[in-house]
């Protein structure tokens, strides 16, 4: 079944974490496909302004919460009775783990329960998508990429959060919502998305468009490590099409799926950060390992086998695209062209690649 965008016009989409950089592309495209979008999350911090950059708190119904709060979730289910629920909300960052490991817990498990309780008591909702991420699986650096059966785990407190909300999923998709014929649920892994109007801290393209912008030299920390790099449209592409199977009555839609680039697209932060720096034009990126860092994984590759066999789903921009995308957004908002109008461009554009 290919993508049918048409889906979503008039439907009822809730998305926790709204205010963060995936949650505000994930908005803005909803409501491009006509979605009556709501949101639930903390206000946006300081240094992530692109909630605000697209003007979203006048175009969706936002509700300021916190995910650790039992009520104040099923407030938000109560008053908007969405149809469908994307999960995003999160504390997303590995080093800020470190720093918070009981909030990262709190944010990323206790949430999750909270979430999943929620939707348990709301007939409304027909399809849930649950994102965590690539790295909820027990990295063992292995050169071949992570399938969605192999071992879940986590080194670091943020790894770890995420191999338990997994856990937790599964558990109320079989205790709950195994064999219920008007409910869907999915969990979505996505690899490390980079595009315009990220701007949180310790990720290697918002370091590098801030030292351009200040003519500096972007510093890269970690230049040998390898990740699965990819434009944030492509998991979202990912989650879109999960909700549109569980929407028709697709069983075969449940349960856990990966969402990363093809393997040639794995990349070392290294590559990345020169590649951005050619895009940008005239910048330049120094490394400057830092021995006292704390513990991130060497080595992080996806397979996708399972969402190209079973759902069709393919990345459309490899890794030179995305970047010089991510790249473009950067230069183009810097030069005074809204947004808005920057990010809906990009969302047609990569619709249209599909076709």
């Amino acid at each position: 079944m290919p993508m049918n965008y048409t889906v979503f016009k008039g439907r009822r989409v809730l998305v926790t974490g709204d205010t963060g950089f995936k949650g505000s592309w994930l908005c803005e495209w909803l409501l491009n496909l006509g979605a009556e979008v709501s949101g639930f999350s903390l206000p946006p911090e300081p240094d992530a302004p692109l909630f605000d950059q697209l003007r979203l708190r006048d175009r969706i119904a936002h509700h300021d919460g916190d995910i650790r709060e039992l009520d104040a979730v099923q407030s938000v289910l109560e008053a908007e009775k969405p149809e469908v629920v994307m999960h995003l909300a999160a504390q997303s960052l590995v080093r800020e783990s470190y720093v918070q490991p009981k909030y990262t817990f709190d944010t990323n498990v206790g949430g999750s329960v909270n979430l999943l309780e929620a939707i348990r008591l709301c007939p409304d909702v027909k399809a849930l998508i649950f994102v965590t991420t690539d790295k909820c699986y027990r990295n063992k650096e292995w050169d071949w990429g992570y399938r969605e059966n192999d071992e879940l785990g986590g080194h670091d407190p943020y790894s770890a959060s995420k191999a338990a909300a997994e856990i937790v999923f599964e558990g109320y998709q079989k205790s709950f919502w195994a064999g219920r014929s008007d409910f869907g649920a999915a969990s979505a892994r996505a690899g490390n998305v980079i595009g315009g109007g990220d701007w949180s801290k310790d990720r290697i393209v918002p370091d590098c468009v801030r030292a351009f912008m200040a003519r500096e030299d972007a510093v890269v920390r970690n230049p040998l490590s390898v990740r699965p790099w990819q434009h944030v449209l492509e998991p979202l592409s990912g989650y879109l099409l999960l909700a549109q199977r569980l929407l028709g009555g697709d069983e075969n839609a449940c349960g856990a799926w990966n969402f990363g680039p093809d393997n040639e697209d794995v990349r070392p932060v290294r590559e990345l950060a020169f590649q951005a720096a050619a895009s940008w034009g005239g910048a330049r990126v120094v490394e400057k390992v830092d021995p006292n860092a704390p513990h991130e994984a060497q080595l992080l590759t996806l397979s996708s086998e399972k969402a190209k066999r079973k759902l069709d789903w393919r990345a459309r921009w490899d890794f030179n695209t995305a970047v010089d995308k991510t790249l473009s957004w950067y230069k183009l908002v810097a030069e005074g062209v809204d947004p808005q109008t920057v990010t809906s461009q990009q969302i047609n554009g990569y619709m249209a690649d599909g076709n």
